[in-house]
């Protein structure tokens, strides 16, 4: 049973940074892909980024490029989403999801598991 738990959520001034973590279990995941989606109330759930676990190659979406950083630990089975350079909008439920292949995909339905989600809030 894959189990993922994020943790790491918080609130942060505009400007700041957090780190969000996602412990993954169950599996071993070197033949899966991890992906951060973040959802804000009243709008649909988007894709932030994801990684290989295979290799480490990363993808982001536009909002999040050269702000985000997505990472892995092997030893650690944990993916970490870095993020700097807050804003207001970034303010979201952020989720880790996962799924079982090499294709990347940039929607929620691309993606098996699904952690419980971490609150991050950026105040203005």
């Amino acid at each position: 049973q894959v189990q993922l738990v994020e943790s790491g959520g918080g609130l942060v001034q505009a400007g700041g940074s957090l780190r969000l973590s996602c412990a993954a279990s169950g599996r071993t995941f070197s033949s899966y892909v991890m992906g951060w989606f973040r959802q804000a109330p009243g709008k649909e759930r988007e894709f932030v980024g994801a990684i290989r676990w295979s290799g480490g190659s990363t993808y982001y979406a536009d909002s999040a490029k050269g702000r985000f950083t997505i990472s892995r630990d092997n030893a650690k089975n944990t993916v970490y989403l870095q993020m700097n350079s807050l804003k207001p909008e970034d303010t979201a439920v952020y989720y880790c999801a996962a799924h079982l292949g090499m294709v990347v995909s940039s929607t929620p339905t691309g993606y098996n598991y699904w952690g419980q989600g971490t609150q991050v809030t950026v105040s203005s």
